[in-house]
């Protein structure tokens, strides 16, 4: 029995997938292999040696703003959005399963962020706190309050105008994620808890939660990774803080070595990194609970 040949139509196709990956992840592996570029490399083709000069060279600081204030501010924002992110996209998922007056206004309220260009996100946002600024220091003026000017600075920040432009990016996408899940959801395992004098906490945590925590986890990385990419609402948001694609945004306009490619194979492999340990430990849970319901 001889093998069936695939059509020609396979060939082409297959091509063209090829292709597509090609230039979805071409540009990545080039970064990944110049930045291993010897001492006298450059930022092209071909390479000049083979080292770890440039990575070396980027943590000493040579030649660069301190980085590492950068790396720590993005780490730091992101680990907190997506924790937020998380905990409202689960309590939205939750309070939408019941229709309530106003539902559709918030509902289109909370992922109107999305079609709005970014850039106008973030002068929006800069806007009002400069707003808040001004009012705080309008209040000290009116009423001579000396604590106020002594002290207070700007509203605007890291985990305040910064955290809240991140989460107008990141909370849209969690939202449409747990209400797909939660409109697919089957509300008899509910039920069966409740039956079995299960509240409504222990329903939640010991029901729901492990049903969805796959779709949980991918909430969490995609705020993770959406906030420790994001330039365009960081741009005029942060205030004075800087975080790391700022930071590289402005090194693009400045340096001219391998060291901009070291910084970013820095930067994908923090994210690569991120994402596995956040599988990983879902893994290991996920297991755990198996055993322990086998047991039980």
């Amino acid at each position: 029995m001889t093998a069936e040949k695939r059509p020609r139509s396979f060939y082409v196709l297959a091509a063209i997938f090829t292709l597509f990956v090609l230039f979805l992840y071409g540009p990545v592996i080039t970064i990944l292999i110049l930045s291993f570029q010897g001492p006298q490399g450059g930022l092209t083709f071909p390479m000049n040696g083979f080292s770890f000069h440039w990575f070396a060279q980027l943590f000493q600081g040579a030649g660069l703003v301190d980085i590492s204030i950068g790396l720590w501010n993005s780490l730091k924002l992101g680990l907190i959005v997506m924790v937020l992110t998380v905990v409202f996209s689960v309590m939205a998922g939750l309070a939408f399963r019941r229709r309530f007056t106003g539902s559709s206004l918030l509902f289109y309220t909370a992922i109107a962020s999305l079609i709005m260009p970014s850039i106008i996100v973030s002068l929006g946002i800069a806007l009002e706190f400069h707003i808040v600024d001004d009012t705080v220091m309008g209040i000290a003026d009116a009423y001579e309050v000396d604590w106020l000017y002594d002290n207070y600075q700007t509203a605007t920040g890291l985990f305040t105008s910064g955290l809240g432009a991140h989460l107008s990016w990141t909370l849209p996408f969690g939202l449409l994620i747990m209400f797909a899940v939660f409109n697919r959801f089957d509300k008899s395992y509910e039920e069966a808890a409740r039956d079995l004098g299960a509240t409504s906490w222990q329903t939640i945590r010991h029901v729901v939660l492990p049903i969805i925590a796959p779709s949980v986890a991918g909430v969490a990385l995609f705020g993770f990774t959406l906030s420790w990419d994001e330039l365009a609402r960081s741009s005029q948001a942060m205030g004075a803080a800087n975080t790391l694609p700022i930071q590289l945004q402005a090194l693009t306009t400045t340096v001219t070595t391998p060291m901009i490619y070291a910084l970013g194979t820095v930067t994908t492999a923090i994210s690569l990194v991120v994402i596995a340990v956040s599988l990983t430990t879902f893994f290991v849970l996920q297991k755990r609970r198996q055993r322990r319901a086998l047991k039980g």
